[in-house]
């Protein structure tokens, strides 16, 4: 693996998953892989579990780290060619990840959509822009349209709380106050449609996803049908991606409930975190014991992990 940009570059999600298992059982087994490497960790964006779980898999792996929040740490980023810098923003990407890549190893990359310029945010400028300029290896820890890094962390987690071989798994939409972007969904649905399940996503009319990334997937308007026999039910909310970027409704009947669970086959239910409780989902069922959000984020250590682990083992 060269790069970890998008769930694509995952070449055997059935061996990666077991690999990234197998490193629980010992997460320092390969201390010395990363022995003398340097991890930069470049922040546009806030993060809580992507910034420390990342920052642990390189630790297990004998990696320094070195972390930079752009957003207040740094001068701004010009990323647009032959644009005339006479504005607020000091610095073009072209001299900032050459000069970055230098003081590193693998550089990793932290970076929303605007919600405002769908073309520009479907170009993913920012992790485009370092992969184009670092010359060096460049992970995505979320970028405008994908977060690969929690794809892979739920694919593991499915993969170690099923009981059956083909579960049936449900994205679904859900209630939030402000938009939000459509990384997280679109990455979940790349991994599913790699991983061995009966996969179906659930929302109202009008929030369907990029359908170059759903592709056939089976799309359910009436979510307690979707739910029904579910064995996972994953929630996330997501902004319109046809009418880009807007609310087009907060409808609190598609908040996760209990009675909507006892839908299911006893299901586990998964969201990625920060969550807005008795928003997205009650109190009732984000604290009972089929939820599995804290095992979910625990493995976003080795879903980390095992994507530096094969980067350096390129070196």
């Amino acid at each position: 693996m060269n790069n970890y940009l998008k769930v694509k570059d995952i070449k055997n999600l059935k061996e990666v998953v077991k690999e990234a298992i197998d490193l629980k059982d010992n997460p320092i087994k390969f201390k010395n892989l990363g022995k003398n490497k340097t991890l930069m960790l470049l922040f546009f964006n806030p993060s809580l579990r992507t910034r420390l779980s990342t920052q642990k898999a390189a630790i297990n792996l004998g990696m320094d780290v070195v972390v930079m929040n752009f957003s207040k740490d740094s001068w701004a980023l010009e990323f647009e060619d032959g644009t005339i810098m006479n504005g607020t923003k000091s610095e073009h990407i072209k001299e900032a990840a050459k000069v970055i890549a230098q003081y590193c190893d693998i550089i990793a990359v932290r970076a929303f959509a605007s919600l405002t310029d769908k073309e520009k945010d479907e170009a993913d400028i920012v992790i485009q822009s370092f992969k184009k300029y670092a010359g060096i290896p460049v992970v995505n820890m979320e970028s405008a349209t994908s977060h690969p890094l929690q794809a892979l962390a739920d694919a593991i987690t499915i993969e170690e709380q099923k009981k059956v071989n083909k579960p049936k798994v449900v994205l679904s939409w859900a209630p939030h106050p402000k938009a939000l972007p459509h990384a997280v969904a679109n990455s979940f649905v790349e991994i599913m449609q790699l991983q061995n399940a009966n996969f179906v996503i659930t929302h109202p009319e009008g929030y369907e996803l990029d359908k170059k990334i759903t592709k056939n997937t089976t799309i359910e308007y009436n979510q307690k049908e979707a739910f029904e026999n579910a064995d996972f039910v994953y929630v996330k909310n997501w902004s319109s991606h046809t009418d880009y970027g807007k609310v087009l409704n907060v409808d609190t009947n598609w908040t996760i409930t209990k009675d909507k669970m006892n839908l299911t086959n006893n299901a586990k239910f998964m969201h990625c975190l920060p969550v807005r409780r008795n928003v997205v989902v009650a109190d009732e069922v984000i604290d009972s014991k089929n939820s599995i959000v804290i095992e979910q984020a625990n493995n976003r250590t080795y879903a980390a992990q095992i994507v530096l682990k094969k980067i350096l083992d390129n070196y």
